[in-house]
């Protein structure tokens, strides 16, 4: 019986061991696979390529309705996210010249500049739920804009830096510096969205339940910060892995699938989702809840 039972135990984990490396064997193969890497990355570029003309057109429909009111807050980011989804579009239409640069840090630049962008256009969602919360509250507003503005700026400048350093005495070190510095960007943007979309959507559950309006915007507020919480912590998640762990690299061209799940999780599916739930053109009279962005 004991001999049974030890023919049965070893049975099954050879076939264990076999399933497992068969499925290892399968993985390697689709990732070494040029079949798979133009299927992901061309996939990856038409669908940034029709997230930037959703973008696009929703721009050109909101100059439409109102052209006087020069550039507010809701064309700027549409613009922006029309310019963020088509650098990305290029970039993965070209993949095989961008991954295969002989200069690494240009191909950091490529892939890592439209990240930057993305979170400085999503970032631009939280200074309008902030001013919105300070005025609710009676709060001053004067120092926020400035705020996201030198936020913004340090975070390109320190990143320049990095490029450079990069370019002059490409290391280990500093590319691990350059991953956790993405990650640290993500987390402010995270943070951001956590404080004000919470602080915004509660003071709206405060107010009457006739007011007008009222479940529109919490409808929108409170999805819209669940989706951007989410896609900026999956980006914290998956680059701090990727620092650490070559296996889960984002920058080469053999992580087909893995670039392909990245992407789409934290900045096509995210985008696409926010056009969506913010596609209600402003009315047509001049309101006060539409500021020029001067």
């Amino acid at each position: 019986m004991r001999e049974l039972a030890s023919s049965l135990a070893a049975a099954g984990a050879y076939s264990s061991s076999y399933a497992s490396s068969a499925l290892r064997g399968w993985w390697v193969d689709v990732n070494e696979s040029r079949q798979w890497q133009d299927g992901a990355f061309f996939s990856l570029a038409a669908a940034y390529a029709l997230v930037s003309a959703v973008a696009l057109i929703q721009l050109i429909r909101i100059q439409r309705r109102v052209p006087e009111l020069g550039w507010t807050t809701q064309k700027i980011f549409h613009l922006m996210n029309f310019l963020v989804n088509g650098v990305r579009a290029l970039v993965f239409g070209f993949h095989v010249h961008v991954f295969l640069l002989r200069t690494k840090v240009y191909k950091l630049v490529l892939l890592d500049l439209p990240g930057l962008l993305f979170f400085s256009t999503y970032t631009l969602l939280v200074l309008f739920w902030a001013e919105i919360y300070h005025q609710a509250r009676s709060l001053p507003t004067d120092k926020l804009r400035p705020a996201y503005i030198a936020v913004n700026t340090i975070i390109y400048v320190l990143q320049v830096c990095i490029w450079i350093y990069l370019g002059i005495n490409d290391n280990a070190a500093v590319e691990l510096a350059s991953k956790i510095f993405i990650v640290a960007v993500s987390f402010i943007a995270l943070l951001g969205f956590s404080v004000y979309g919470g602080r915004l959507f509660f003071l709206l559950r405060r107010f009457p339940i006739e007011s007008k309006g009222r479940q529109k915007k919490l409808y929108e507020v409170g999805t819209v910060t669940a989706i951007c919480v989410t896609c900026f912590l999956i980006r914290c998640v998956v680059v701090a892995s990727s620092a650490f762990d070559p296996d889960v690299s984002l920058e080469v061209l053999d992580h087909p699938i893995l670039d392909l799940f990245y992407y789409t999780l934290t900045e096509i599916l995210p985008s696409a989702l926010v056009l969506f739930v913010l596609r209600k053109l402003p009315p047509k009279r001049v309101s006060a809840q539409y500021h020029p962005i001067n």
